[in-house]
């Protein structure tokens, strides 16, 4: 073998040793690949470093950038420039060049893959920025707008129709966009479908709706001449000769407006109609079958007054049931006729302030009217009902002073059945009061009374009740503080409105326990008034010697006598555990002695204040320092 072949194969042998799992690693071996963990021979040969392998044993699909499409077939070296592998990118623009001049950034793949550069309709088929492809855009190349991929504008390119369309526009002709003066705003009347699917929204942009044959015209034929600006939208602007040929009726003698659309519609010319509404005259009832010459004499259509009178003056002038001019009838017919009929007219008596209710309504206009005189002014039952008012005698009218307002008592359902409301006299019928004839408190015909005090008509009651004597007893006179007026007996006297309202025991008492002999003029509120007796006889202890006061309520209560508690103010009554008053109180006939010493002892005491100024041993000088019992 020659000295060469072996000096490289004793070469190879060393820069194999170097890679990991060789038998054998010199310490100064690097591979230019950089931390590859792979043996040479994958990919290299032992005839030389170059070129490699026509098929390397590696797989690329165990790293970080799987190999997919086009990129199959790239060569290793034409995108690992480098020996090593790893100081490669992985984005698209690491290896390839940006025609676009960055106008899309530097995210290839929102448009490309790697199956190959050519465009993918569908991925940008949302166009991803202002202008969404959608209709017949959807189906082009980027090219036929962006012009020249490489050099073209991408981003900022007009949205507007005419930035593209633009030789459209100049070279229609049906009609001549450019001398008609239409808009460049193509998708006024095209969409993005078809371009020849024109459809113009002439409300929208016109403000004139085509509707009825309006819809199925020309453009021309009201687009004279290709006339598309300063078309006027007033009917007349085209129907002017049709205005001036009509006859019947004659449009300029009547001197109809010029507003075709008053009477004639777009969906035929003939027949037309007239909303006579709109002239604030709406014609109902028999006006609703009239020709129009009988209201129009002459052709007369410039009638400026809608008064019935206009044309019923004759008829208003003529009538004698009632005479409507004798009676000053006024002459708006409509008062009492209507279009209906001219016949059975109707008033309406609400609107002259009488309203005409129960017997009244069913009475003849003369009944009242006497004379056909129907200028009264007054609304008062007496206008004519007096004569009724001056015969009553059920009572008399006149003798008892009855005022002339005869509503007060009847109606118009019946004159009889009178009813009285009481409660307008400031006294309301209650309980027996109403149920009782009229008679029995307005005696003789005495409606003329003008107190409401009930000794007004009990006077005589309360002068003859003994029990008890009211008479006696001083009672007051204001019998509703017992009595009610459903029934007399038994009586009942709410003892809270006098100075001593009744509580615990007091409200079962009898009146005479309390009010002796009858008297219930001057009863003294105080306790001991009544209970002076049980004061002196109790000896438990006993009061009189205790020298208690007489304020009984100062322990009792009148919820029972028995049970009674004291105050005792500041000294406390369980002092030391004492359970009974005799515990410090030694003398059961004056309360007002008491004993300190008895429980405390002197020796205890007096080693208790030692250094006390002014310390004596004895009970008073306890309580004047020791007031509430404590120490200290």
């Amino acid at each position: 073998m020659a000295e060469g072949s072996v000096n490289l194969v004793t070469l190879l042998l060393v820069l194999l040793s170097g890679v990991p799992g060789s038998a054998q690693t010199p310490a100064n071996t690097r591979s230019p690949h950089g931390n590859l963990n792979l043996p040479c021979q994958n990919c290299h040969t032992f005839s030389g470093w170059k070129p490699i392998r026509n098929i390397p044993e590696f797989d690329h699909n165990q790293t970080r950038y799987p190999l997919r499409g086009m990129h199959q077939k790239v060569t290793c070296t034409e995108c690992h420039t480098k020996p090593v592998f790893t100081n490669v990118g992985t984005k698209c623009a690491d290896c390839h060049a940006d025609i676009h001049k960055r106008q899309f950034g530097a995210n290839c793949e929102q448009c490309h893959t790697v199956k190959g550069w050519q465009v993918s309709i569908q991925q940008i088929q949302q166009h991803q920025n202002r202008f969404p492809l959608i209709g017949a855009h959807a189906a082009l190349d980027c090219d036929s707008c962006h012009k020249s991929a490489a050099a073209g504008q991408f981003q900022g390119l007009s949205t507007q129709c005419y930035s593209c369309h633009a030789r459209d526009f100049q070279r229609t002709t049906g009609p001549s966009h450019a001398s008609a003066g239409f808009p460049t705003g193509c998708d006024q009347c095209h969409n993005l479908d078809n371009w020849f699917g024109v459809k113009f929204d002439h409300l929208k942009y016109t403000g004139f709706a085509l509707t009825g044959m309006h819809a199925t015209l020309d453009c021309m034929a009201c687009h004279i001449g290709g006339k598309f600006k300063g078309t006027t939208a007033d009917c007349v602007g085209c129907h002017l000769n049709d205005f001036r040929k009509t006859t019947n009726p004659n449009h300029v003698a009547s001197n109809f407006p010029q507003t075709c659309q008053t009477c004639h519609s777009t969906s035929a010319w003939q027949p037309a109609s007239f909303d006579h509404n709109s002239v604030g005259f709406p014609l109902t009832g028999g006006h609703a079958g009239l020709q129009c010459t009988q209201c129009h004499v002459n052709g007369n259509y410039n009638l400026t007054s809608n008064a019935c009178s206009t044309c019923h003056m004759k008829d208003y002038n003529s009538t004698n049931n009632p005479n409507h001019v004798q009676a000053k009838f006024p002459t708006n017919c409509q008062s009492c006729h209507n279009t209906t009929s001219w016949g059975n007219a109707t008033f309406n008596h609400t609107g002259t302030g009488f309203a005409l209710t129960g017997a009244h309504a069913t009475l003849p206009c003369t009944q009242c009217h006497v004379n056909g005189n129907y200028n009264l002014t007054s609304g008062a039952c007496s206008t004519c009902h007096m004569k009724d008012y001056n015969g009553a005698t059920d009572p008399n009218h006149v003798q008892a002073g009855f005022p002339t307002t005869c509503d007060s008592c009847h109606s118009t359902a019946s004159w009889a059945g009178a009813k009285f409301d009481h409660n307008g006299t400031g006294f309301a019928l209650t309980g027996a009061h109403a149920t009782l004839q009229c008679s029995q408190c307005h005696i003789n015909g005495n409606y003329k009374l003008n107190s409401g005090a009930c000794v007004t008509c009990h006077l005589k009651d309360f002068n003859n009740t003994k029990n008890p004597n009211h008479v006696q007893a001083g009672f007051p006179q204001t019998c509703d503080m017992c009595h009610n007026t459903t029934a007399w007996i038994p009586s009942s006297f709410n003892h809270d409105n006098t100075p001593f309202p009744l509580t615990g025991a007091h409200k079962t008492v009898p009146c005479a326990s309390c009010h002796v002999n009858n008297n219930y003029t001057n009863i003294p509120t105080d306790c001991y008034s009544c209970h002076k007796t049980d004061y002196q006889n109790t000896n438990n202890p006993n009061h009189i010697a205790a020298g208690f006061p007489t304020t009984c309520q100062t322990c009792h209560t009148t919820t029972s006598w028995d049970g009674a508690k004291f105050d005792h103010t500041y000294f406390p009554m369980n002092h030391g555990g004492a359970s009974g008053c005799n515990n410090c109180h030694t003398n059961p006939s004056d309360y007002s002695v008491f004993s300190c010493t008895i429980c405390h002892a002197k020796s205890k005491t007096d080693q208790q204040h030692q250094g006390v100024r002014n310390y004596v041993y004895n009970s008073p000088n306890c309580y004047q320092c020791h007031p509430k019992g404590q120490g200290g």
